[in-house]
């Protein structure tokens, strides 16, 4: 059986078996710490679920069932089987694996064929009752069918300024309800590139590992592919900045940590580190996934790898955890105290403890001109020749405005750029209005500003130039960085948005978690749009912008002009004002790190077949 089909039939996860009378009192219990959830048919093509463990794999006929998934971004769910009075319970299943196995339950269960008129004597005498086989791989033609049986509407989160309402999609029952919500989503999430694949493989191994790539290789989104097939009960994602962390769904490193800024002596910061809800958190984690990992201060790093040792009461490297390090030093740099010399994390001695393997990402996905690539890729080690500085010179006469839609400017300053806001908004005739947000804990306000892209209190005027800070409707083009201007507010007072994609569309209020130390969730509800006049080079990393234009006279970092530049789509919608290569440089200590690295690289994969991987 090949890694898809057995993604679908196959899932690995805790479970709890509960039994009930019909006051819902439990009479009994089974628990499997660790188990092999399996979908087999009988002869009779009957569907049933298949518990296997060391010891026993009990059976479960999966007639008049009832599936709850409303926590299944977090590994669970729970199958309700109506006519046993039982309930099989799901945890730490990694949440991929478990929206597979969910998505081919719903599909077969809506195709099911089974012969129900199949008697008793049949069953007794048949000599192949008690053998199961495992169910086929779910086909395009099998979701199609399965869709076209639940009536299905794929209707975006962003609706049409009539005001129509999206159909409310509930999740309690299995063969009416739960496999909308399971069958929204697309057949199989997007292909792996070889180079992605290989990361990928290497999480699975349980291998510690840093991968790295230039803007737009799919960084992020193959690290939320690699937290998706990890349990989750035992794996923490962080990120060294709030918005990051909230972009993979985790907690910031400091707040994961316990040790404050750091800045305390090692001792001290063990101390902290051994709080009992601080070292619950340390000793529960198996895999440790810290993005942006270039932005972490050197010294931070060394300490955490320490108190790491210490806490979890173990002397292996960063105390015994897989971790999984994400991002690239070629971009922007951590950001230092004054007078201190910025220390990156690979020029400490737990680097070199910890990370056991290194791979580069090399394949473009934001842009598709290569000419442009190739221009990004010169830039981002600062080489700049007489022709790149030309073509960015050029850019400067690019008319990229459309249909009312302007350029936004990118500041190196988060200041400047929160100042052209300001002005430009209040420089708009007619009436604002003000749209607040609806945060699950006012007190943590400040906090989900910092985690959050979107802002507490967000005002808007018709004529106002925004951005879209999430992703939608990717097939429509309406994902984070797409730009638009506010038109009118339609039903509900919500802003109509007319979009550089497509037609007007009425935008609603989404949601953003944010997730803290203490294994609390923290909730705000806003409207997934932020002014963009201008944007902050720094705001703007995992962006791709429609229409930039941007001065780099007052770039004050090594990679903040390759940052900047990389927003961009094609240099059709570029405009650079006042290109200085003297502005473009890279930090010759990282240079340095990626010659070694590329060179580790591909001394890795000239190691013949069937060595062994990792340490």
């Amino acid at each position: 059986m090949d890694q898809n089909q057995e993604s679908q039939s196959n899932l690995v996860c805790a479970v709890n078996l509960e039994w009930q009378n019909s006051q819902q009192s439990i009479l009994r219990r089974a628990n499997y710490k660790s188990a092999t959830l399996c979908l087999v048919r009988n002869e009779f093509k009957e569907l049933f679920i298949e518990v296997r463990d060391e010891k026993s794999n009990p059976k479960y006929h999966l007639k008049d069932i009832t599936v709850h998934n409303k926590f299944m971004s977090e590994g669970k769910a729970s199958i309700n089987f109506q006519h046993q009075n039982m309930v099989l319970l799901i945890s730490n299943a990694p949440p991929a694996h478990l929206l597979m196995f969910l998505r081919s339950l719903y599909v077969k269960l809506a195709g099911d064929k089974s012969d129900s008129k199949v008697g008793m004597r049949e069953r007794l005498l048949s000599k192949k009752s008690q053998v199961l086989q495992e169910i086929s791989p779910v086909t395009l033609q099998e979701i199609k069918n399965a869709k076209a049986k639940s009536g299905i509407s794929t209707t975006p989160d962003i609706t049409p300024p009539s005001g129509s309402k999206r159909p409310r999609i509930a999740d309690k029952n299995v063969k009416k309800k739960a496999g909308k919500k399971l069958c929204m989503t697309s057949v199989a999430p997007v292909a792996l590139d070889p180079e992605q694949s290989e990361v990928l493989e290497a999480a699975r191994r349980g291998q510690s590992f840093f991968f790295t790539g230039s803007a737009g290789t799919g960084k992020s989104y193959l690290l939320r592919r690699i937290i998706a097939v990890l349990p989750p009960e035992v794996t923490v994602a962080t990120a060294s900045t709030g918005v990051a962390a909230c972009h993979i769904g985790g907690v910031t490193l400091h707040s994961f940590a316990g040790i404050g800024s750091g800045e305390a002596a090692v001792e001290q910061c063990v101390q902290m580190a051994s709080r009992v809800q601080v070292q619950q958190s340390w000793r529960r984690c198996r895999h440790l996934i810290i993005d942006e990992v270039s932005m972490v201060d050197g010294d931070f790093f060394e300490k955490l790898e320490q108190v790491a040792r210490a806490v979890r009461g173990c002397d292996r490297p960063f105390g015994g955890l897989q971790l999984i390090l994400c991002g690239d030093f070629l971009q922007l740099a951590p950001v230092g105290r004054p007078g201190k010399k910025v220390r990156f994390c690979f020029q400490t001695p737990a680097w070199d403890r910890c990370v056991s393997a290194c791979f580069e990402l090399t394949r473009v996905h934001r842009q598709s001109d290569q000419a442009f690539i190739d221009v990004l890729q010169s830039v981002r080690v600062g080489r700049v020749t007489a022709e790149i500085s030309k073509k960015l010179t050029d850019t400067s006469g690019h008319n990229i405005e459309t249909e009312g839609i302007l350029a936004t400017r990118l500041c190196s300053h988060t200041k400047d750029a929160n100042l052209i806001n300001e002005n430009n908004l209040s420089k708009l005739p007619g009436p604002g209005r003000c749209f607040a947000a609806q945060d699950s804990d006012p007190q943590a306000a400040r906090q989900l500003d910092q985690q959050t892209p979107v802002p507490g209190t967000l005002e808007l005027r018709a004529g106002a130039q925004v951005m879209l800070v999430k992703n939608i409707s990717v097939a429509e083009g309406l994902v984070n960085g797409a730009r638009g201007v506010v038109t009118g507010f339609g039903d509900g007072g919500f802003p109509l948005v007319r979009f550089r994609s497509r037609q007007e569309v009425c935008v609603r209020p989404d949601k953003w978690t944010v997730r803290t130390a203490g294994a609390g969730v923290l909730v705000r509800r806003q409207l997934p749009l932020k002014l963009a006049w201008a944007f902050s080079i720094h705001k703007s990393q995992g962006l791709t912008l429609d229409c930039v234009e941007m001065s780099l006279a007052r770039v004050f970092e090594a990679g903040q002009a390759y940052v900047a530049l990389s927003r961009a789509r094609s240099l059709h919608t570029l405009r650079v004002v006042d290109f200085d290569p003297a502005q473009v440089w890279a930090n010759p200590d990282v240079l340095a790190f990626y010659r070694r690295l590329r060179r580790s690289v591909q001394a890795a994969r000239l190691v013949p077949l069937g060595a062994a991987h990792g340490r």
